[in-house]
């Protein structure tokens, strides 16, 4: 057997992974029936949906009329900037609000790509700003900080 689409091979073995751990872990939980679920039901379920996308996308991989694609080399530079952008998300959400902290999370991260572009960062930040209001806001109604503290009455 030869591994044909590295990229598809190993995204296959993680989601595959990711699926029986999930299920692993909620066997701690009551399982039950699906007419009455326990709360290990769900993400045992997913668990196995995930396993089972896994091998969907692994066994492609290997087959002969499958394109050869080789996995490029990570760079650690973007790992960081991909995790220092969640963590200053994560801080900035409190005290800077939910759009500045947005808009620093999609710039530091869009630092990571090759193709990064400030025009389409740019554009990108603010459609998904829109979006993350409409959903959050206005459709879910989370309670956090829209603006900057200094900018609300408080």
């Amino acid at each position: 057997m030869q591994i044909r689409n590295q990229r598809d091979f190993w995204a296959g073995v993680l989601f595959i992974v990711t699926g029986i751990i999930f299920m692993v872990l909620s066997r701690q939980y009551n399982v039950g029936t699906s007419a009455k679920m326990g709360p290990g039901f769900f993400p045992m379920a997913l668990g196995g949906l995930m396993a089972i996308l896994g091998v969907m996308v692994l066994i492609p991989s290997v087959l002969k009329s499958s394109e050869i694609l080789k996995v490029t080399k990570i760079e650690p530079r973007m790992i960081l900037l991909v995790l220092v952008a969640v963590a200053v998300y994560a801080f900035a959400l409190p005290k800077l609000g939910f759009i500045v902290a947005l808009f620093l999370l999609i710039t530091i991260s869009s630092l990571a790509s090759h193709e990064f572009n400030l025009k389409t960062t740019l554009i990108s930040a603010v459609v998904l700003l829109v979006f993350s209001w409409l959903v959050f806001v206005k459709g879910l109604e989370l309670q956090f900080p829209f603006l900057p503290t200094f900018l609300t009455n408080n």
